[in-house]
């Protein structure tokens, strides 16, 4: 009896500094890394949602900013830092799907990783030239189609969300385009504008004042549902594409190992910071709606974007190693 209970106490007494660590976390400022250069969208993303997590947390946030390599910089500090829940990531599409999916990293998208939460989304938008004759994505494919290969499209760079997104609906509509990559986003549409090239798939923030001036026609929306900033715009769903939700998405992860106390921590914070009613109002210059998710949820997201760009960038051999 006596042995047994010396067992459950010495157990017992190991687990103390555990818990007790959970209980006081956090004790100091959170690292929280962003994998691109200061201002834009992704980076307004991080610092209005890490003002209000850390104010919940009862610790400052402190927004490092590491551009590099399309995230792989970022992405190697927070996978080398202790995992105590002291260094986060904004993981984001590129990181944790596409970037990935088309070339070697130094990193393991799953297993490198823990994730925290899903933070946000905003649909990509089929848009075109407003001088080409198609209202619908119907009447678009008949054009490409009759055109015999002439119709180009713009990315925001090899490999990218806009790229594959676009060879997305290649494969499902067997239209052929030739990709015209650029580097960024920006480049990208002026040269739709001039029709230089004739269409593209960009996110919905990049496209939005292009639309409302009347210069880029859209014509379907990603995922599941309508854009509250362009009701009238069908979704791909909606038109006969299931399953064609690709996203720009935004989530927090940090480094392999987090204990489950913490990461609960963290998860159920971010949580109700991204369910205040004004959230939504603060993310929508970026058209990004929050999305709350459990860590489970958000894993599983990963693995699934993962899975989803390595399927394509197979299918349409795009490879972008040297």
């Amino acid at each position: 009896m006596k042995r047994r209970q010396l067992l459950q106490a010495a157990s017992l007494a190991a687990a103390l500094p555990r818990f007790a660590i959970a209980q006081a976390f956090p004790t100091k400022p959170i690292r929280y890394i962003v994998p691109v250069a200061a201002g834009g969208g992704n980076d307004m993303i991080a610092r209005v949602v890490g003002e209000r997590w850390g104010a919940a947390l009862g610790q400052t946030f402190v927004i490092e900013n590491q551009s590099g390599g399309g995230g792989v910089v970022a992405c190697q500090s927070t996978m080398r830092a202790a995992p105590d829940g002291y260094t986060l990531m904004q993981g984001y599409v590129a990181t944790h799907g596409t970037t990935p999916a088309t070339r070697h990293v130094s990193y393991d998208a799953i297993k490198d990783f823990t994730p925290i939460g899903m933070i946000g989304a905003t649909p990509n938008v089929l848009a075109i030239n407003a001088n080409v004759p198609a209202k619908t994505v119907q009447e678009f494919i008949d054009y490409v189609k009759a055109q015999n290969g002439k119709v180009s499209y713009g990315s925001a760079g090899a490999g990218s969300l806009t790229h594959l997104t676009m060879e997305l609906f290649k494969q499902e509509t067997g239209v052929q385009m030739v990709h015209v990559p650029y580097r960024g986003i920006a480049p990208a549409i002026n040269d739709v504008l001039g029709n230089q090239t004739q269409a593209m798939f960009p996110g919905l923030a990049a496209a939005l004042p292009h639309i409302r001036s009347g210069r880029m026609r859209p014509l379907a929306v990603t995922g599941k549902q309508r854009s509250a900033q362009l009701k009238d715009v069908p979704t791909m769903e909606e038109v006969g594409f299931k399953g064609f939700d690709a996203m720009q998405w935004y989530g927090s992860v940090g480094p392999a190992g987090i204990p489950a106390d913490v990461v609960k921590r963290l998860n159920e914070t971010q949580v109700a910071v991204l369910k205040a009613p004004d959230m939504a109002e603060k993310l929508a210059s970026e058209a990004v709606e929050p999305w709350p998710m459990t860590p489970d949820q958000f894993g599983q997201y990963i693995r699934s974007e993962v899975q989803r760009w390595t399927a394509l960038a197979k299918a349409r051999n795009i490879h972008l190693d040297e």
